[in-house]
């Protein structure tokens, strides 16, 4: 099972030092990422996305890759999705399936206002009383949900498209 951790922040530097702590806490052991990014929007509202951890040393399979960048794209780069492609239409009802629904991207949406920033964490562990230690002096809003195991390969399967080995 994987959690999904979205953690608010009002400005782009309460987020950079809480994504500094959760690269720490994943030295740590206190998390295993699967993903991790910084998501900002600008004064404009126009939304950027760092992904520094691919520096860090999280080594990500290319389905779990794949299937990190689906999450955070369909959840931070869609907002009001209108007329999609049937493959984007079938990760968005597989991920509705795994608590991924439009109520969760809708609070996302809702703490990327112009101006703040989030740091976005797929982790498969959290040690959750030491990680909500580490990350309380941070402030911020959390969101969180769980996606199961079948649902990640569900969803992977759907990444892989028909066909696919497996």
């Amino acid at each position: 099972m994987s959690e999904l951790i979205v953690l608010g922040y009002e400005d782009r530097s309460a987020a950079d030092k809480a994504f500094a702590e959760v690269q720490r806490l994943s030295k740590d052991h206190v998390v295993e990422l699967s993903g991790l990014a910084v998501v900002s929007v600008d004064e404009d509202g126009k939304t950027h996305v760092d992904t520094p951890a691919k520096t860090e040393g999280i080594a990500l399979s290319a389905t779990a890759g794949a299937l990190w960048g689906m999450v955070l794209g369909i959840l931070v780069l869609t907002p009001g999705i209108g007329v999609v492609g049937a493959a984007v239409g079938g990760l968005i009802g597989k991920l509705q399936q795994v608590g991924v629904n439009s109520k969760f991207r809708e609070k996302v949406q809702e703490l990327l206002r112009p101006g703040s920033s989030a740091v976005v964490i797929m982790a498969t562990k959290v040690t959750e009383d030491r990680f909500a230690a580490a990350m309380g002096p941070f402030g911020g809003e959390l969101l969180k949900t769980s996606l199961s195991e079948q649902g990640e390969r569900e969803i992977a399967e759907q990444l892989a498209g028909p066909g696919a080995a497996a």
